[in-house]
């Protein structure tokens, strides 16, 4: 029976992959992969030997089309990214949407993905919250900050470690200083770093340590009180 799965994979550590998942990349006819490199190591680790083609953002809107005749003709096929849940700030909604409108079958396996730890241990009110994802890097990035400025709820991010001061230098712009804001780094590795604070105590720190690896920034809402001064936490 032809289906669409959405496989997340690990982020870091290989342990966090799934029994099913592994079960689900052997059994399918296809896995697409956003990087074949990459997905070769994880499929090879597993003992995966499934064949693979690469699926990714400069040339998904070509293959959706050829994809959806192989699904439509009974195939089974399995979406991965390089790290977490496919289509969340990754490729992958184009083809879902096109499944979706085709009526095939799509099956999201639960699994990694980083923004939820982040949140998790930020310390921030997480019953409500947003995502943002990666903000656009010019055209728009102020007119997104002004709206995000009057958000309530906890805000998260994705932010390349090059671009993270500067971020934090821009959330006191908008946010002010005294907003907290918990920044957490390579997630599940065994680098892994969580700082908390204010937004001008986390600047403090990463002017002086430059950050590096896979970054999720996770910001208080417009009504937060500032965080007492406990100084930043972390945990490698």
């Amino acid at each position: 029976m032809s289906k669409l799965y959405i496989v997340p994979t690990p982020i870091g550590n290989l342990e966090d992959m799934t029994l099913r998942a592994i079960r689900v990349l052997k059994e399918v006819d296809l896995i697409l992969a956003e990087d074949t490199r990459n997905s070769g190591k994880l499929l090879k680790h597993f003992e995966i030997g499934t064949h693979m083609q690469s699926h990714h953002m400069h040339n998904e809107h070509k293959t959706v089309e050829h994809l959806i005749s192989r699904l439509k003709s009974g195939e089974t096929i399995a979406l991965i990214s390089d790290a977490g849940t496919p289509a969340i700030s990754d490729p992958g909604f184009l083809l879902t949407r096109a499944c979706v409108e085709h009526k095939i079958d799509v099956e999201c396996l639960p699994g990694a993905t980083a923004f939820v730890p982040a949140l998790v241990n930020s310390g921030l009110p997480n019953d409500k919250f947003v995502f943002e994802g990666f903000l656009p890097d010019k055209k728009g990035r102020q007119t997104r900050y002004l709206a995000l400025a009057e958000e309530n709820r906890t805000m998260i991010l994705y932010v390349s470690p090059h671009k993270l001061v500067k971020t934090l230098t821009e959330f006191i712009t908008y946010f002010g200083e005294d907003r907290p804001v918990s920044v957490s780094r390579e997630l599940s590795k065994m680098h892994e770093e969580n700082v908390r604070g204010t937004v001008k105590e986390v600047l403090e720190h990463f002017e002086k340590n430059a950050p590096r690896g896979e970054i999720v920034v996770v910001v208080g809402g417009k009504n937060d009180k500032p965080s007492k001064k406990e100084g930043k936490e972390e945990k490698d």
